[in-house]
C-alpha cells in the first residue's frame, strides 16, 4: 500500500462507502480504485485527485495534503543518475536491490537524512 492509498482507504472508511460506490460516484472502475489503493498503479492524475477531492468535499489543506502523498506514491521509481558521479548510480541500484530487505526503522532514519539534506540552509 502507498501513502496515497492508505490516504483514501482511510477517507472512504470516515465517510462509510465501499470502493465499488465511491469508484461509481467519481467515475472510474473499483478495479482501478483498489489498485491504486493497494499500490499496484502509479501516480493518478490531477483530474483523478480533484474528483476525490469533491467527492469527499475536504478543505484546501486536507486536498494538498492528498495531492502531495499522490506525488509521493508512485510504486515505480525511476532514478536517473546521469551527468552524477558514479558512486550515486551504484548507491541508487544498491538501494534498489535490497530496499525489501531493509527494516522500517532504518527507512525511517534514512527518510530524515534525506529531509534534512535537502533542507535549506
Amino acid at each position: 500500500m502507498t501513502p496515497f492509498g492508505m490516504a483514501v482507504r482511510s477517507l472512504r472508511e470516515r465517510k462509510g462507502v465501499s470502493q465499488k460506490q465511491m469508484a461509481a460516484a467519481i467515475g472510474v472502475s473499483p478495479a482501478y480504485l483498489s489498485a491504486l489503493e493497494h499500490g499496484r498503479r502509479g501516480k493518478p492524475s490531477f483530474d483523478f485527485l480533484q474528483r476525490v477531492a469533491g467527492y469527499f468535499n475536504i478543505i484546501w489543506d486536507e486536498a494538498e495534503e492528498l495531492f502531495m502523498l499522490a506525488g509521493v506514491s508512485d510504486p515505480h521509481v525511476s532514478l536517473d543518475t546521469s551527468g552524477l558521479p558514479p558512486e550515486y548510480t551504484a548507491f541508487a541500484n544498491r538501494l534498489a536491490r535490497v530496499i525489501r530487505q531493509l527494516d522500517p526503522q532504518l527507512i525511517e532514519q534514512l527518510d530524515m537524512m534525506v529531509k534534512n539534506a535537502s533542507k535549506p540552509s
